[in-house]
């Protein structure tokens, strides 16, 4: 890959990239550092990278570097003791976006990252598959499940509104 392949990439993914780690960590700063590891990472293996499988590397890699913050994260607060994200606050729902941001967050990370990664991003399976280092069966049970779920929480809710 040349550098203005690069740049091209970093145009193009970008705002992509920050969009998909945001949804699943919820922290602005922290997203903005992970894809900065990111591009940092793809910049110094540019050489070895071909410019037609930019973009699978850079979600990849965003997606394992995330993920090595959870655990880190996890590490920490456990090794702490803490247990502030046992508190909760109960709020009326006034917007959809908000329903659905909350049922996504109830999700198992691997399923919130492929359905985040197939709907919101628009990823085919084979390519969800190469990002997340699953089997593309794997990321199409995981999908179901994570669709299954949004539709019981989101029908509970009407229920209950």
């Amino acid at each position: 890959m040349t550098t203005i392949e690069y740049n091209s990439c970093v145009d193009e993914y970008a705002d992509g990239v920050f969009r998909f780690i945001l949804k699943n960590i919820r922290d602005e700063e922290k997203a903005r550092d992970i894809v900065q590891d990111s591009f940092t990472k793809m910049w110094e293996k540019v050489s070895d990278i071909k410019s037609d499988k930019a973009k699978s590397y850079l979600f990849s890699t965003a997606y394992h570097t995330m993920i090595d913050l959870i655990r880190k994260e996890k590490k920490i607060s456990t090794y702490e003791g803490g247990h502030e994200d046992l508190l909760t606050t109960g709020h009326g729902y006034n917007d959809l976006q908000e329903i659905l941001n909350e049922a996504l967050e109830k999700l198992p990370g691997i399923q919130r990252s492929v359905i985040l990664l197939r709907d919101y991003e628009g990823y085919s399976y084979k390519e969800i598959g190469e990002i997340t280092n699953l089997s593309e069966s794997q990321v199409k049970v995981y999908i179901y499940r994570a669709r299954m779920h949004l539709k019981e929480y989101i029908g509970s809710l009407e229920n209950v509104i």
